[in-house]
């Protein structure tokens, strides 16, 4: 059981009655360590129906994907998951484990900050001053205990780590052993191990991957949706899902307002209208789908505590500004000449164009 007071359980947790129909009803070979066969895993990612389970889908998207990616694991090559931000890198990586390995948490978040430690190993100093350096005194990292039980270590954001922290994969991810000078002994991967990085391709001021290490990985970009239907139906699902953990009623997101939205970030973000006639500015922002449903949870927010309980306009309209304008020189031109030229025009938007000239 999944404590209430739990925000965001991990996917294990939260998903553990379909990974468990999923493992009863799979006959298909299964890679050493593996807690379900590549195609399973495929399965609880894509959705599906294993006896009397119905398996919700985590991602939507291209099959064939999800299998490279899940082929890929299957081998000693390393994966990396490529797009910009709201692609469901994270997402799909935190699944990938949890369906593989059972277990989500071994995680190295990528910063600017993270050192070596984070990757190889860190010491409890007060015990290495008392004692030395000794199996006791070392803390491993995430990248260490995934060698030692042979499962997936997760890296989140690989091209924020620094340049001589990226390098200490190359060894890992190449002779799948981690040396420990210090006792003069080393640590050798157990079958099962692998590594999923993820990266934004789109992010400013990132470090770029040595052609050293970018060849130990097999790369899948994932991209965004590619339908304003399949994009509609991913927010639909994330706010219904996160809704529940915040105690959000289902019907304070009318399928109307989300089309609406999702409609005004893909028209930004490609720089045309949905039916192509019209020629567009794009703004700075990404506006990507994870956003979309930030926004889409605001709104919620702001219509339970003071409204009626029914996501309206005036709702979104602070939120679609602030996602849309983050360059307050640029970005702001771009949302006026939007206002004016598309929403202003759009035949049933007019209360959506007063909530948003409202917030000038």
């Amino acid at each position: 059981m999944i404590p209430d007071t739990i925000i965001r359980p991990h996917a294990e947790l939260a998903y553990a009655h379909e990974l468990e129909a999923l493992a009863a009803h799979d006959d298909r070979p299964r890679p050493a360590n593996w807690r379900l066969s590549p195609w399973a895993v495929v399965t609880y990612l894509l959705g599906g129906k294993v006896g009397k389970t119905d398996i919700e889908p985590k991602y939507y998207g291209q099959r064939r994907l999800i299998e490279i990616a899940v082929a890929t694991l299957a081998t000693d090559r390393a994966l990396l998951l490529l797009g910009i931000p709201g692609t469901a890198k994270t997402w799909v990586s935190e699944h990938l484990a949890a369906a593989i390995s059972g277990d989500s948490t071994l995680m190295v978040q990528g910063t600017a900050g993270t050192n070596e430690e984070s990757l190889r190993y860190g010491w409890n100093y007060a015990r290495l001053l008392a004692e030395g350096p000794s199996d006791k005194a070392l803390v491993p990292s995430p990248v260490m205990e995934g060698m030692r039980q042979g499962k997936l270590v997760r890296v989140e954001e690989l091209t924020r780590l620094p340049a001589d922290v990226q390098d200490t994969l190359i060894t890992l991810l190449s002779e799948k052993t981690l040396p420990v000078p210090e006792l003069n002994t080393e640590v050798q991967a157990r079958r099962g191990f692998n590594l999923i990085a993820t990266s934004n391709d789109r992010d400013k001021g990132v470090n770029e991957l040595s052609a050293a290490l970018r060849r130990r990985f097999n790369t899948v970009v994932l991209p965004l949706p590619a339908t304003l239907e399949e994009e509609v139906t991913i927010v639909q699902n994330r706010v219904a899902a996160l809704g529940k953990s915040l105690e959000l009623p289902p019907e304070a997101a009318p399928l109307r307002e989300i089309q609406r939205l999702v409609a005004i970030f893909r028209e930004l973000r490609n720089g045309k209208t949905e039916d192509g006639r019209e020629k567009l500015k794009s703004p700075t922002a990404t506006l990507s789908t994870a956003e979309l449903i930030s926004v889409v949870h605001q709104g919620q927010s702001l219509a339970v505590h003071f409204g009626d309980g029914e996501l309206r306009a005036h709702d979104l309209a602070a939120g679609i500004t602030g996602a849309v304008v983050k360059d307050t020189g640029t970005d702001t031109i771009v949302w006026q000449e939007y206002l004016e030229t598309v929403i202003k025009k759009r035949e049933g938007w007019q209360d959506l164009y007063r909530a948003c000239k409202e917030l000038e």
